[in-house]
């Protein structure tokens, strides 16, 4: 495997704090959400960083390429045009899943992929029709979980290794999330940081969350705990990275705090000499549990893009995953029965947290409703009443839009000005007439029979 591009220390580009960003000292880079920028019109604050030199990689959230369909050719082609729009070296994603086609759901968060063969399997063939469709190098993101999958057969570190032997995909290791499911599933990160192929890394994150009854959130919205900062000094002992970067996406800090956080990090990398990479001295065989790194499999013969035989070969894997996954989601966002033996506490959190979150980022999409509504309080009753039995299949700006017309079709809010104002704002969005007060009762009689 080629060696990878010198990153450096970086930051995650938002616009909230696109002007602090650029007096950053010495900020080496930045990576940007790929879905939120538009490659014939990127912000002005980019494009002055490009300018200046600065590298800027985009960081895919929606492919979902551990779920059980394959990669939607269109994201896929989204992505590769950004990565030339800003002359990106290479893309990263995530190892989750987002969605699922039967029934249509969406998640609105990464979710975790089963460890299991099945779902190795589909996830490799996934990579290399990624692979083959971007102009760039992919590398892909372990991600925070909640909860974990019954039945795994799988480790962390022999699932992230065996998909770089399969694939030849590089890695980015988030170690906020190692720290994360160490609290959540009881994974140990220096055996995760131990097992993988740390020759494969692209890039690591560093990032902030918070603990709330025993559960760790991973809210990338508060400082970077000394515990996070301990985890990367691990990985650096093992390997040298090529890059790291700072990932804040809420409550941003004044910025100086955000200059100190960077500083720190830094620190971090650059103390000292790094030791030999791990690959380069564990025993090449052996079995045992994670944190012993296990004998490399032979690369699998594949041909470019799966070819038919293989595709055929994996269609019965898929449709395995796609079960499961669709169970699991419909308990999450349509309040189905929790599948046998998942952790139902932990699920409920989930389901809570997804709300929550949609709630959330409607409310940045659409500030006007809350503001229609009378305050933060009062939307974030209503909409959670409205979310709850009525998942989001077809993302949050038509969720915005079914949102608002699910409060008219009940006459809401009780206030008419409010109500006109709501009335205009969604009938500028929709671009068609809101449904008649007939058609309004004719909803609200059948949505309280169902």
């Amino acid at each position: 495997m080629k060696p990878m591009a010198h990153l450096g220390v970086g930051i995650g580009w938002r616009p909230e704090i696109a002007d602090a960003v650029e007096r950053l000292p010495g900020l080496d880079w930045v990576e940007v959400v790929a879905e939120n920028i538009c490659p014939g019109h990127l912000p002005e604050a980019l494009l002055r960083l490009r300018e200046r030199g600065t590298r800027v990689v985009p960081h895919g959230v929606s492919l979902g390429l551990g779920g059980a369909d394959r990669p939607d050719p269109a994201k896929l082609a989204a992505l590769g045009e950004r990565a030339v729009a800003l002359g990106a070296p290479l893309v990263t994603e995530h190892i989750a899943f987002v969605r699922t086609s039967s029934p249509a759901l969406e998640a609105g968060h990464l979710l975790p992929v089963p460890r299991t063969r099945d779902a190795l399997d589909v996830l490799c063939e996934n990579v290399r029709i990624a692979q083959d469709a971007l102009p760039v190098p992919l590398a892909l993101e372990n991600i925070a979980a909640l909860f974990s999958w019954p039945g795994e057969e799988l480790t962390e570190g022999r699932f992230l290794t065996e998909l770089v032997e399969r694939t030849g995909v590089r890695l980015l290791v988030d170690v906020a999330n190692l720290h994360t499911n160490r609290v959540n599933r009881g994974e140990d990160p220096a055996a995760v940081l131990d097992a993988i192929p740390l020759e494969a890394l692209a890039y690591v994150h560093v990032a902030g969350g918070v603990e709330r009854g025993g559960v760790w959130h991973d809210t990338h919205a508060h400082p970077v705990p000394p515990v996070v900062l301990d985890l990367l000094a691990a990985l650096r002992s093992r390997v040298d990275p090529p890059g790291v970067l700072l990932e804040r996406d809420d409550d941003f800090p004044p910025e100086e705090e955000l200059a100190g956080e960077l500083a720190a990090i830094r620190a971090v990398v650059t103390a000292g000499p790094a030791a030999q990479a791990r690959a380069q001295t564990a025993p090449e065989t052996g079995a045992g549990p994670e944190g012993v790194r296990e004998g490399a499999a032979e690369p699998e013969s594949v041909p470019e893009g799966g070819g038919p035989g293989v595709r055929a070969a994996v269609e019965p894997a898929r449709t395995r995953v796609a079960l499961g996954q669709a169970a699991l989601l419909s308990a999450l966002v349509a309040g189905t029965p929790v599948p046998e033996g998942f952790d139902r506490g932990r699920i409920r959190v989930q389901a809570r947290a997804l709300a929550a979150k949609r709630a959330d980022v409607v409310a940045r999409l659409a500030p006007e409703l809350p503001e229609i509504l009378g305050g933060r309080d009062p939307y974030r009753e209503a909409f959670l009443a409205y979310a709850k039995g009525r998942p989001m299949t077809a993302g949050y700006r038509r969720d915005a839009l079914d949102f608002a017309e699910h409060l008219l079709i009940r006459d809401l809010p009780a206030d008419p000005a409010a109500r006109r104002r709501l009335t205009a704002w969604w009938r500028e969005r929709a671009g068609v007439r809101p449904p008649r007060r007939a058609v309004r009762w004719a909803r609200a009689l059948a949505g309280r029979a169902a």
